[in-house]
């Protein structure tokens, strides 16, 4: 069994200073993008079960709104870079389902021109560094990404996400030691959804009580927080961000979350090594939108009629996008040679001397 959510002190949220000044329009506006985000999975997982995208494909079905909260808090100078299941955050930062899905069937209007699909959304021009497939292997790049805000004077942070799984991998014990002896801005934010691809927690990685705890070994900052209430989630993501942005200081969050699908579409032995009881109850009293949704209902900031047309047009703009990247072109022969070396594809001196790297 997953580990269940954390039931913490009950605390009103809504009341800290970082969500009471939350307008109608933006509580509306997360709600929206939930929706957004959950619709465009879906269509995603239909065309993938047509063979209209190749590859893996990890679905963010029920994790929402971890992206949509870690997004709303994001400044000039702060990044992100998260492992595969990245759909969400680009999503979240404002890249549009046209290239996001067009990516996911390998097409020239992708936003990654088709050549990274899934698991490789980029949008440097939102300060989004991406999906990356090699389990871990964003945490040191979220390292950097800090240590480039520090470098350059910014006020500002590196958000770097990671599963559950992804906690024992060395190199992301090498990143909590560099960010802690080195003062690096970053936020290393476990998404812990309560397993590692088919193997549950409790088998994979041995822990105290959370898996946050271990940032005590590298005398680092860490919390827990529950990953289906939004107000909650702004509080301890804000408080990490300005510990970073202000101090200096890195922190280990673990957000308790949970996925409704498998590690991957891939993933046929889902309901196998989990019960069906156990997916159908957090899809009932945990649903991240579902709960937000609830509590705006209670806010009297949202009403049963503008919820139906936010998922109507959800659905519409998802469908949409099917049929964009369907439209679009694939990737030329000749485009293979491209985007590989930034000095070639911009001739510059460097492409012409073969020297990329290093001075005489």
């Amino acid at each position: 069994m997953a580990k269940s959510v954390r039931q913490k002190t009950k605390k009103d949220c809504s009341k800290d200073p970082i969500n009471k000044t939350l307008t109608a329009e933006q509580k509306i506006a997360f709600y929206r993008d939930m929706v957004r985000i959950r619709q465009f999975e879906l269509n995603a997982n239909a065309q993938y079960l047509k063979d209209n995208i190749g590859g893996f494909l990890h679905l963010y079905n029920g994790q929402e709104s971890i992206a949509i909260a870690s997004a709303s808090l994001m400044g000039d100078h702060d990044h992100m870079i998260t492992a595969y299941r990245n759909h969400a955050h680009g999503l979240s930062v404002g890249m549009n389902m046209n290239e996001c899905m067009a990516e996911l069937f390998g097409k020239i209007d992708g936003c990654s021109k088709g050549k990274g699909g899934s698991m490789h959304f980029f949008a440097p021009d939102k300060n989004y560094w991406g999906g990356h497939g090699i389990v871990g292997g964003q945490t040191p790049l979220g390292l950097g990404l800090a240590y480039g805000v520090k470098y350059l004077e910014q006020e500002g942070c590196c958000l770097c996400y990671l599963g559950d799984g992804a906690i024992n991998q060395g190199a992301f014990h090498e990143s909590l030691n560099m960010a802690a002896l080195l003062d690096i801005p970053v936020v290393f934010i476990i998404e812990n959804n309560g397993y590692s691809m088919g193997t549950s927690q409790e088998r994979s990685s041995s822990a105290p009580e959370f898996l946050a705890q271990r940032a005590e070994g590298y005398n680092m900052d860490w919390d827990v927080v529950n990953g289906e209430n939004m107000y909650e989630l702004r509080v301890a993501l804000n408080t990490a961000m300005e510990r970073a942005r202000k101090e200096h200081r890195p922190t280990l969050l673990e957000i308790d979350t949970y996925r409704y699908n498998g590690h991957s579409v891939a993933d046929a032995n889902h309901k196998k090594y989990r019960e069906a009881e156990e997916i159908e109850n957090y899809k009932q009293k945990h649903d991240p939108i579902t709960v937000w949704k609830d509590q705006l209902l209670k806010e009297g900031v949202l009403n049963e009629d503008l919820a139906k047309q936010i998922d109507k047009e959800a659905k519409l703009e998802a469908k949409e996008s099917v049929k964009f990247a369907i439209n679009s072109p694939a990737p030329t022969i000749e485009d293979i040679s491209q985007d590989v070396y930034w000095e070639v594809d911009n001739n510059t001196e460097a492409s012409q001397s073969g020297r990329y790297f290093f001075n005489d």
